[in-house]
């Protein structure tokens, strides 16, 4: 499979767990993980999916792009503590985009920290959008099985993130 095939199969899932995890669509980013693909290629075994694999370089490129930024806020923040009083936009100020990304970070950590079974579901659920239906095929059990991990692992979550709701 060449780069664009693997690029048009996964851009959609890039792009979501992108969105996700940094909490805005970013092209850069979505370059930086196909760039990674394509220089690690000759690292992937075909052991997983290489799907899951794309998935994995897009959520560390994601993660290490949040890490990056939280650095260059406490960069602001001690070189200027002025910085924020001088905003007028809270709707889109640093401090409140770090807020939201924290948040998203605790999000996925506890969807991370769920039992294999329900962290599969949720995912493919809903972080890529698949019905009950082609979650039940992809695992090979009943619908009514997927229903009930998805209620425990909601169930799970919030208790995990109760501060957070």
């Amino acid at each position: 499979m060449n780069l664009k095939e693997i690029i048009e199969k996964n851009r959609a899932n890039v792009k979501n767990i992108i969105r996700m995890i940094s909490g805005e669509d970013n092209e850069d980013l979505e370059q930086e993980v196909y760039l990674k693909v394509w220089k690690n290629s000759d690292k992937y075994k075909e052991k997983g999916s290489l799907k899951s694999w794309v998935i994995t370089i897009a959520k560390n490129v994601s993660k290490d792009y949040l890490k990056s930024a939280v650095k260059k806020h406490e960069q602001l923040v001690d070189e200027d503590d002025n910085t924020f009083e001088t905003l007028k936009d809270t709707k889109s100020s640093p401090e409140l985009r770090l807020i939201k990304n924290d948040r998203k970070k605790r999000i996925m950590d506890a969807i991370e920290n769920l039992k294999p079974k329900f962290r599969d579901v949720i995912l493919y659920s809903e972080i890529y959008g698949y019905t009950y239906e082609q979650c039940a095929e992809k695992f090979k059990c009943p619908v009514g099985t997927i229903k009930s991990r998805i209620y425990n692992a909601k169930k799970e979550l919030a208790t995990q993130l109760e501060d957070l709701l």
